[in-house]
């Protein structure tokens, strides 16, 4: 077998919920891994489990396959789409799951698929771990029975798809845990012909983030089980050895980036436009955009044919539209919205800046790479350090603002740099192309199925 061979198995993707341009760059990366695994010759079923209407379900999932997101339809399912018999009220699977009981009085309910089923409404960040009951009805709409929170429901679902599949084709599977609080509810599955893979899409750390930061209080459950899954994947080595410095060394923690396909061909330095600077991403607290104008205010008195363009949209628009209005920075710094082709926005640009506080591990900058865009990055935690390794941009230090104006201008005044770089990001690409990417997935998924499940 070789190493971007998979093992025979069944593989679904499992998150919380796919939705067109919402969650950035978690919804991208998780389509993107289900393309490639496609493409490796291992294709996943993408499971969710948003209590949405099916007809919602099924226009996000059109316009997936249209903006070539998605291979098909078909290849979603929704554990509430699933949870409705075809005659109405609620599904054999759902019916066997249930036993006896009642709602809780004391809470407020809400009917999803149809009236088949009511969800407690729980106001707390930690609403997915009650144990409230989960009303199951007919078609009448008589309690049939209940199920002891939303894990009893997911892990119900996923059983009956498990045992479907196996059915089909005998063969173990191998689930892709992509969201935390799914992973904190399926750590105790007691299938023996499941494998568990956990991925990691952000940063586990509060402010400063150093790596003794306090963890986010989101994380801190999350940690205490890690090591009961099959594997972890960390986007980037940093993260990985930060954890192991800390919590101790796990056999199941692997380096398993989000990969980024580099486009057939890509534009010279020479042929882009040699003053435009683009950032990719939501106009948000995090992403620390303002410091971004400022700086750029200032490489202008250098650069005087300089542009920044802020590409997306959030809840800072407004504010960063003033800052610029009050800076008279209206003619070079522009916030041009949402685009569906960042490939095309990435070909014209000379530089790609990022001035995030923290990321995952920083798709759009590991796009920019792909397409030959030279980076400048503050050394935050996760993603600029790993991914300029080998060249392809320029690391500065976090929060000094003299060294990115520095950089900025050092790479926009000189075009043999912007051709250095340039050439340097298409290597430095190499290491999260979807080839090295599905290599380590799949030696993940051997190592995994080779070994009793952790759980």
């Amino acid at each position: 077998m070789s190493d971007a061979e998979f093992p025979d198995a069944w593989y679904l993707i499992l998150s919380s919920r796919l939705i067109p341009d919402l969650d950035g760059g978690y919804t991208i990366s998780a389509l993107a891994r289900a393309r490639q695994m496609t493409g490796a010759g291992a294709p996943p079923l993408l499971l969710t489990v948003d209590p949405g209407a099916v007809a919602a379900h099924a226009a996000h999932r059109a316009t997936f396959v249209e903006r070539g997101a998605a291979s098909a339809s078909e290849i979603f399912r929704n554990l509430f789409d699933e949870a409705v018999a075809s005659a109405g009220g609620a599904a054999d699977w759902l019916r066997e799951a249930a036993h006896g009981g009642h709602a809780d009085p004391s809470l407020e309910y809400r009917d999803v698929a149809g009236g088949a089923v009511s969800l407690p409404v729980i106001v707390d960040p930690d609403w997915h771990l009650t144990r409230a009951p989960i009303v199951i009805r007919d078609t009448t709409g008589e309690t049939v029975g209940v199920v002891d929170g939303f894990g009893a429901l997911y892990r119900a679902w996923l059983s009956r798809i498990a045992s479907d599949l196996r059915a089909e084709n005998a063969r173990p599977v191998v689930l892709i845990c992509e969201s935390r609080q799914l992973g904190e509810l399926l750590v105790g599955w007691g299938d023996d012909d499941v494998r568990i893979v956990h991925t990691v899409h952000t940063i586990h750390l509060e402010p400063p983030y150093r790596a003794d930061s306090p963890l986010n209080s989101l994380w801190s459950r999350w940690f205490e089980i890690a090591s009961r899954f099959d594997a972890v994947l960390w986007p980037t080595v940093q993260q990985r050895d930060d954890v192991r410095e800390r919590f101790g060394t796990a056999a199941n923690d692997l380096v398993v980036p989000h990969a980024v396909a580099a486009p057939a061909t890509t534009v010279p330095a020479a042929d882009r436009d040699p003053g435009r600077v683009v950032v990719l991403g939501r106009l948000a607290p995090g992403k620390r955009l303002a410091q971004a104008v400022r700086a750029f205010g200032r490489v202008r008195a250098d650069v005087p044919e300089v542009r920044l363009e802020l590409w997306g949209e959030g809840a800072q628009r407004a504010e960063l539209e003033a800052l610029i209005d009050e800076l008279d920075l209206r003619e070079v710094v522009s916030l041009p919205g949402l685009t569906t082709d960042p490939g095309a926005v990435l070909d014209g640009a000379a530089v790609y800046l990022t001035t995030s506080a923290f990321e995952g591990q920083g798709l759009a900058m590991a796009e920019a790479l792909a397409h030959g865009t030279p980076v400048v990055a503050w050394d935050i935690r996760y993603g600029p350090r790993d991914m300029l390794a080998r060249g392809g941009g320029i690391l500065v230090p976090d929060g000094d603002e003299d060294a990115l104006v520095a950089a900025l201008v050092g790479i926009l005044t000189d075009a043999d740099t912007r051709e250095r770089l340039s050439a340097e990001a298409l290597e430095a690409a190499t290491t999260m192309s979807p080839a090295r990417t599905m290599q380590a997935l799949a030696a993940a998924a051997r190592e995994t199925l080779a070994r009793p499940r952790r759980r």
